[in-house]
C-alpha cells in the first residue's frame, strides 16, 4: 500500500528530494516534463538549476530558515525551465527527520499553477487598464464641467455685448433660452449616465466573479463591454458640449445629423413621456448654423411635449419628417395633442406668451424658435392644424448649397 500512495503521489505532483545542501538527490517523471531537463541533468545538480533569476536573495534565506528549523515552507514560486520559459508553482518543502530528530534530508511536492499566475496576472494587467480608462474618463468630465463652466462665463459676457447693441431684447431672449436649455441639458447628461454607470458596476463584478471560476472567455466579454460603455459614455458628453459651442458662422452641414442630434438630447422627454417617435429625415446639406437647428427641433419637441400632457393625450405620436420642394427644405412636426385653438394660432409665437403655468415655461421657445429660423437661415416657422393635433412647419431655402 506505501509503494501505491507513493507511486499515486508522484504520478499526480512534481516531486524532488535534496540532501541537506541542496543537492537534488531525486526527481519523478513530472518534474523533468516540466523543467525539460532530464533525470541525469538533474541529480547531483544544486536545485539553483531552476531557480528563477528574479527570485529575491530574501525569499531564498526565507526557505532555507524555515526548511532548516525543521518546519514545512509554503509558497507559490516562480521557476526557469532548460528553455528559459517561465513556470509556476505551489511548493511545499517539508524536512525528512532521522530517529534522532536530526534532518536527513528535504522531500518537496509541488503541483503547476502556471496558467492560473499568468492568468491572474493578465487580469490585473485589465483592472489596472480599466481603472486607467476610468481615471481618463473623470478627467474628461472635469475638462468639459470646466469647459461648460468657462461657456457660461462667455455666454454671460456676451449678453452683456449684446445688449449695448441694437437689438438688444432680442438677443437677451436668445440667451435666456439658451439658459434654460443649459439645465435640461445638464439634466439629461446625469440621467443618461445612471444606466451605463451602473452596467459598469455590474460588469467589474462579473469580471472577478469570472476570475474567480477561471472563466477566460467570460472575462474577455465582459472588459470589451465596459470599454464599449466607457467609450459611449465619453461621446455622450462630446454630442451635449457640441450643442453649446458658441458659433455665429454659416457653414454647410448635414440636416439629418442636427436632427438626430435634438432627437438625441430629448431621448429622456421622449421615453419619460412614452412619445411614439417617426422619423423620414433627408441626408441632404443646408447653409446655416447647425446649433441653432438643433435648438428649434428641440424646442418643438418640448412644446409637443407640453401639449400632450396639457391635453391629457393617451397614445403620443410625434412625426418628423423632412420634404424637399423645388429651391425649398420642409420639416414637419406634426403630433396628435388635440391641435392649438383658433385664438391662440396668431399668438402663440409672441414673446413671453405661453399657456402652460409660469413655473414650467418662460414663453420665449417659439418665439425664439421663429426668430432663428427668420434672421439665421433665411426661412420661416409657422403652425397649423391637422385631424389630431398641430403641424410645426420650417421651410428653409436651399439657396448657395
Amino acid at each position: 500500500m506505501l509503494q501505491q500512495y507513493k507511486e499515486a503521489i508522484e504520478k499526480s505532483n512534481i516531486v524532488s528530494k535534496t540532501d541537506t545542501n541542496g543537492i537534488i538527490t531525486f526527481v519523478n517523471d513530472e518534474f523533468c516534463n516540466i523543467s525539460g531537463y532530464s533525470k541525469k541533468e538533474l541529480i547531483g545538480k544544486n536545485h539553483n538549476i531552476i531557480r528563477d533569476p528574479s527570485i529575491s536573495k530574501s525569499q531564498f534565506k526565507l526557505l532555507w530558515d524555515t526548511i532548516q528549523a525543521k518546519k514545512t515552507y509554503k509558497a507559490t514560486v516562480k521557476n526557469k525551465a532548460k528553455n528559459g520559459s517561465t513556470f509556476y508553482v505551489n511548493t511545499t518543502v517539508t524536512p525528512i527527520l532521522n530517529e534522532k530528530n536530526e534532518i536527513e534530508e528535504y522531500i518537496a511536492i509541488r503541483y503547476d499553477v502556471t496558467k492560473e499566475v499568468v492568468f491572474k496576472k493578465e487580469l490585473e494587467k485589465k483592472e489596472q487598464e480599466l481603472e486607467e480608462l476610468n481615471k481618463n474618463l473623470e478627467e474628461r468630465v472635469t475638462k468639459k464641467t470646466n469647459e461648460l463652466k468657462e461657456l457660461n462665463k462667455n455666454l454671460e459676457q456676451k449678453i452683456k455685448d449684446e445688449i449695448a447693441k441694437n437689438e438688444e431684447k432680442q438677443k437677451m431672449m436668445f440667451w435666456q433660452s439658451r439658459f434654460a436649455s443649459l439645465g435640461q441639458m445638464l439634466s439629461n447628461i446625469a440621467h443618461q449616465w445612471r444606466q451605463p454607470l451602473t452596467e459598469l458596476n455590474l460588469i467589474i463584478y462579473n469580471i472577478k466573479k469570472a476570475a474567480l471560476n477561471n472563466q477566460h472567455k467570460e472575462v474577455e466579454y465582459s472588459y470589451d463591454e465596459s470599454k464599449k460603455i466607457i467609450k459611449n459614455m465619453s461621446s455622450t458628453i462630446d454630442d451635449f458640449s457640441n450643442f453649446f459651442k458658441p458659433s455665429k458662422e454659416k457653414t454647410l452641414f448635414s440636416l439629418k445629423q442636427s436632427i438626430s442630434e435634438a432627437i438625441l438630447i430629448s431621448k429622456r422627454t421622449i421615453k419619460e413621456e412614452h412619445i411614439f417617435l417617426k422619423t423620414n429625415i433627408l441626408d441632404i446639406n443646408i447653409l446655416g448654423i447647425p446649433n441653432e437647428l438643433t435648438q428649434v427641433i428641440i424646442n418643438l419637441i418640448q412644446n409637443a411635449k407640453d401639449a400632450f400632457v396639457l391635453n391629457k393625450t393617451s397614445q403620443k405620436e410625434l412625426q418628423i419628417i423632412t420634404i424637399k420642394e423645388n429651391n425649398n427644405i420642409k420639416i414637419e412636426i406634426k403630433d396628435n395633442a388635440g391641435g392649438v385653438t383658433i385664438e391662440l394660432l396668431d399668438k402663440i409665437f409672441e414673446p413671453y406668451f405661453t399657456t402652460k403655468h409660469s413655473t414650467s415655461g418662460t414663453g420665449l421657445g417659439l418665439f425664439m424658435s421663429k426668430m432663428i429660423c427668420e434672421k439665421s437661415f433665411d426661412g420661416s416657422l409657422n403652425v397649423s392644424n391637422n385631424k389630431s393635433g398641430a403641424t410645426f412647419t420650417i421651410e428653409l431655402p436651399m439657396k448657395n448649397v
